[in-house]
């Protein structure tokens, strides 16, 4: 197997509420290789955000370290981002661009030419079938084609890592559809893929491994076959809660 792209070792984050102290995440250890699409599988609460946003250097942990590309996350996060793709849940675009704006714009962040950002949106419109929303404004967006754009700016540098939150959220079954495809096409072209999910079906029929992520901690991880040997069970869910100690989510 390759060398792996994004290394974690004993992530853990605390945050101080009212109440105490919050453990959002514990001594979260995975490793995620070139060609590979890598799942952090869990309910609402778990940690997943948590975790993708301390590799992407937007929240420091409270412990451990990690690399991505060979590069710290917390000594060296400006590599980092040059590195990857990040999709969050909350899109944070600007209603009044439209799609082909929004993507010149963030393109001109990360110091592409005028003429790179041209062609690579071309390139990702046709992907993600969204030539017709080109020239829309994004107000009019729908929820689901508001993501589509968010993971095309997200890709727009090519990078070689994707942290991807939820890539399918609000999207109907024929925008997930094409998200998935395009995730497939990723892992093809090489490039290491972490996303997170709490839609099993997304997990089973996307990832090559997944980790099971329960209340902050890591309880497994494994391909779903390497997964079904160690719990039972004849699909993803009854290996869950067989992983997480029968625990529900609620």
């Amino acid at each position: 197997m390759t060398e792996p792209l994004i290394v974690a070792q004993g992530l853990s984050k605390t945050f101080r509420s009212r109440r105490g102290l919050v453990h959002a995440a514990s001594d979260v250890s995975f490793e995620c290789h070139a060609g590979e699409i890598f799942s952090l599988l869990g309910p609402n609460g778990a940690g997943k955000t948590t975790t993708l946003r301390m590799l992407a250097t937007i929240l420091t942990p409270t412990a451990g370290h990690a690399t991505v590309a060979g590069f710290d996350v917390g000594t060296q996060p400006g590599a980092v981002r040059e590195k990857i793709g990040f999709l969050a849940t909350e899109t944070g675009l600007y209603d009044r661009f439209s799609a082909r704006e929004t993507l010149r714009f963030f393109g001109r962040i990360n110091q592409l030419s005028d003429e790179e950002i041209r062609t690579r949106s071309e390139e990702i419109f046709d992907m993600l079938k969204m030539t017709e929303l080109a020239d829309r404004r994004v107000g009019t967006f729908s929820t689901g084609e508001k993501q589509k754009l968010s993971l095309a700016r997200s890709i727009l540098h090519d990078p070689p890592v994707l942290i991807l939150d939820e890539p399918t959220f609000g999207l109907d079954v024929m925008s997930a559809r094409t998200v998935v495809r395009t995730i497939k096409l990723f892992r093809e072209q090489g490039r290491t893929i972490l996303l997170s999910t709490h839609i099993m079906t997304i997990a089973e029929k996307l990832c090559d491994r997944i980790g099971i992520l329960y209340k902050g901690t890591i309880c497994a991880i494994g391909s779903l076959a390497e997964l079904k040997a160690q719990f039972g069970g004849e699909d993803l869910e009854e290996v869950f809660f067989s992983a997480v100690g029968n625990g529900t989510s609620d």
